[in-house]
């Protein structure tokens, strides 16, 4: 099996960044946490999110309570800025729309050492409030690793997000936090391998739609009516 450890520079980049970011958020922005009674106190779990904007990792990542690892797609590592954080972190690149092993060996040997892993199953950022359909490679890592998956839905980390911030306008941030749950096993090979591992990845969006209000749940729009 792969190893997986963090180099200690990025172990000491986190423990400075991280207060760091909880500070910014709460400086301009009203942050509300709710479920964190569910978050498992120690092992491997895989946190799943719905992902409108760049906000949501570093919101998620500030805030969770040990620092998970994270995975985001390679265009990031070539942004101004953006590619100095990940770097600091030492996030794990996605080449996205393809089938990217060494990204998959990665996460799975992050899970398999027992850490927890943060993914969006979308596979990118949407630009809008609604989800849209999840890729299957998060039922992959899940049937690889047999772990229990947590659904966290974010609510306020829209494309203006800063911008209403930098205006004064404190914009209310929610990080929702689901119950634990565990995917069916994959059985099959071939196509119904493949319609298995989506049905197990839509499993997970639709947990997340049930946290958060009808309007962010685009093509998940028939889950019931979050509480």
């Amino acid at each position: 099996m792969k190893q997986y450890s963090v180099p200690f520079t990025n172990r000491l980049a986190r423990r400075i960044f991280r207060p760091i970011f909880r500070l910014i958020f709460h400086v301009l922005s009203d942050v509300d946490l709710i479920g964190r009674e569910n978050i498992p106190k120690k092992g491997a779990y895989l946190i799943t999110i719905n992902h409108i904007s760049f906000f949501e990792p570093p919101f998620i990542l500030a805030f969770w309570p040990t620092a998970p690892e994270g995975a985001g797609a390679i265009e990031i590592w070539s942004r101004p800025g953006q590619a100095i954080l990940v770097r600091l972190y030492h996030g794990i690149p996605v080449h996205r729309g393809e089938f990217d092993r060494q990204s998959l060996d990665t996460m799975i040997a992050v899970l398999k050492s027992g850490r927890p892993l943060l993914l969006a199953p979308e596979g990118g950022r949407t630009h809008d409030l609604g989800m849209r359909k999840a890729l299957p490679g998060v039922a992959y890592i899940v049937d690889k690793t047999d772990v229990p998956v947590i659904p966290v839905g974010i609510i306020g980390t829209t494309d203006d997000f800063l911008d209403r911030a930098l205006h004064f306008k404190r914009p209310r941030l929610e990080m929702r936090i689901g119950v634990p749950f565990s995917l069916p096993q994959v059985e099959g090979k071939g196509a119904a391998r493949r319609e298995a591992l989506q049905v197990n990845a839509d499993k997970i969006m639709q947990a997340i739609a049930e946290l958060i209000p009808p309007e962010y749940r685009g093509v998940y729009q028939a889950s019931k009516e979050s509480a």
